[in-house]
């Protein structure tokens, strides 16, 4: 192999070895640890790959018609779309802040969003605060994952 074909891959198993074990962004996809927004966030103006964890989708983003019911039967207004548009929506406005404060993509970005809880009866909104990161994806590209705040 010459130095110019040597890939990043190539120099980190030639320091650690081969993996043990990989898990990659398409298979945490495939299995429903993350939920590809791309589409939307695309829309919203997020031009890289955009991924909610299972658990950030669940607190900011899910909806179901039982949600409506034990809310009152639609009174306040939610769907999962409109949802996921405010996610993605608030992580545009935090990434184009954060460009011009300086950020430069190495450090989470913390972010709020107002949604109405799922659990319990309530119909008053509330803030939610999410983490973006940005990070490599399988080949080394530049993709987005919005979190909870406590995951990594």
């Amino acid at each position: 192999m010459t130095a110019a074909t040597i890939t990043r891959t190539d120099a980190m198993q030639e320091i650690f070895g081969e993996p043990i074990h990989t898990y990659t962004r398409a298979q945490a996809i495939e299995d429903g640890m993350l939920i590809d927004v791309s589409t939307t966030a695309r829309e919203a103006g997020i031009v890289w790959p955009v991924a909610l964890t299972s658990a950030a989708w669940a607190d900011a983003c899910a909806w179901t018609d039982a949600d409506d019911k034990r809310k009152g039967g639609g009174a306040c207004w939610q769907s999962e779309s409109g949802r996921l548009w405010d996610v993605v929506w608030m992580a545009s406005r935090a990434i184009r802040a954060g460009l011009r404060r300086g950020h430069d993509g190495r450090d989470p970005i913390l972010f709020q969003v107002l949604r109405i809880p799922r659990d319990g009866r309530g119909v008053r909104p509330r803030l939610a605060t999410l983490k973006l990161q940005v990070g490599p994806g399988d080949a080394g590209e530049p993709v987005i994952t919005i979190m909870l705040p406590s995951e990594d």
